[in-house]
């Protein structure tokens, strides 16, 4: 009697030990853990995706300030050359208005020689 009651406990326990095996590791309760996994990590995962949209767009900002600064330096490199051309114009301008008053000069000055002023 003790011997069969023996033998059935041991066939209790290792069935309840199986069933119990199955049940922890049935797929409903693995899509359960899975689930308290995902609603556990969700909020942080949000955040970080939060956090690295807004690095973006720092980001982007700030590259499309160096592009339009990088672009305004080669504008002025390139308008070099109408600066040059402007300074050579002004000196050449300078010069002529100097023979200007030059002639001006001398022209005024020569008809007063040739016409003295009356005597009275």
């Amino acid at each position: 009697n003790r011997l069969v009651m023996k033998k059935y406990v041991g066939f209790f326990t290792d069935k309840f030990t199986e069933s119990m095996y199955v049940l922890a590791n049935e797929p409903s309760v693995a899509l359960y853990r899975l689930q308290e996994h995902v609603r556990r990590s969700l909020p942080e995962l949000a955040q970080h995706k939060s956090d690295m949209q807004s690095w973006e767009e720092q980001s982007q900002g700030a590259i499309y300030t160096v592009e339009y600064a990088c672009s305004a330096i080669k504008n002025m490199t390139d308008s070099s050359v109408y600066f040059k051309s402007i300074d050579s114009l002004l000196k050449h301008a300078i010069a002529m208005k100097d023979q200007l008053n030059a002639a001006q000069g001398r022209s005024t000055v020569a008809p007063q020689a040739k016409n003295p002023p009356a005597s009275s």
